[in-house]
């Protein structure tokens, strides 16, 4: 529905039940949630003037176009820090001294990555399609974020279900990958509750010890240890009902305050990076 022009999102129950009607539902309020006045209009706004932002100080000097640009890739809370945004585009991505290549959090990496500004004398921001391609993002993570103010936990999973086959499709080891989990506080969170893994005392574990018992508990969940397999659409379904069924079962704090305390992070992971450096040694 669309109250005072802002589109909420239709969830008559939470849980499995809110995912089955959210899945039959997703186009149409997709297309209500882009049609609303706010977001209609900052899309035109970055379709019609991102051309013109040849550097990283013409991005950051709108924001309009600033706002499409963040939320585009989960930062949209960093709207405020622009000399840190500025910063993360102009050194681009080849150096590996790079600030974005310096930073745990990979959305910067990507930001920058797909505007170009450090990378290339000719920012990608003149392709023909590169407005399609940064406003379909925006609108997609956007719409994760309204999903969340109805049910933080089927956000996680509409995060899941876009993130995870990325990462799955990764040119990188299947260690790596579930490092790259570990080090995501909506991805961790999603797997601690499928696997049944409790937040305080995992988290309290080395670093390898947490990898050992991922892979232990994946295998009877994906019937793999290895996240490559998440490319198949049957094997992330599982993985995402494991994980609502779960968080259903538990319906307490446990469950409440881990999806919370990620989507946290998730919301303002670009204040979180830019706040606490979160640098890699």
């Amino acid at each position: 529905m669309i109250l005072g022009g802002t589109y909420s999102v239709v969830l008559p129950a939470g849980g499995f039940a809110g995912w089955t009607y959210l899945n039959r539902t997703m186009e149409a309020q997709k297309t209500a949630f882009a049609g609303q006045p706010t977001v209609a209009r900052d899309v035109a706004h970055f379709r019609d003037q991102i051309a013109t932002a040849r550097t990283a100080a013409d991005l950051v000097a709108d924001r309009r176009l600033l706002t499409v640009a963040l939320g585009a890739f989960g930062l949209q809370d960093d709207i405020g820090n622009r000399h840190f945004i500025e910063t993360v585009l102009d050194e681009g991505t080849l150096d590996e001294k790079a600030l974005a290549n310096r930073l745990s959090d990979k959305s910067y990496l990507e930001l920058s990555s797909a505007f170009g500004f450090g990378d290339f004398a000719t920012p990608r921001t003149v392709l023909s399609g590169f407005p399609d391609e940064i406003t379909a993002a925006y609108l997609e993570r956007q719409f994760e974020v309204a999903v969340g103010e109805a049910d933080p936990g089927l956000r996680l999973a509409l995060n899941a279900q876009r993130a995870l086959p990325e990462l799955a499709a990764e040119d990188a080891s299947a260690d790596t990958k579930w490092f790259r989990v570990l080090g995501s506080a909506p991805l961790r969170s999603l797997f601690e509750t499928a696997f049944g893994l409790p937040s305080d005392s995992f988290g309290g574990l080395d670093l390898d010890q947490q990898l050992a018992v991922m892979k232990d508990r994946a295998g009877p969940v994906l019937g793999s240890d290895d996240l490559a397999v998440l490319a198949d659409p049957e094997r992330l379904d599982r993985l995402i009902r494991t994980y609502l069924a779960r968080a259903e079962i538990a319906g307490t704090a446990t469950a409440t305050s881990g999806a919370s305390a990620a989507l946290t992070l998730l919301g303002s992971g670009g204040s979180a990076g830019t706040i606490l450096g979160l640098l890699y040694a």
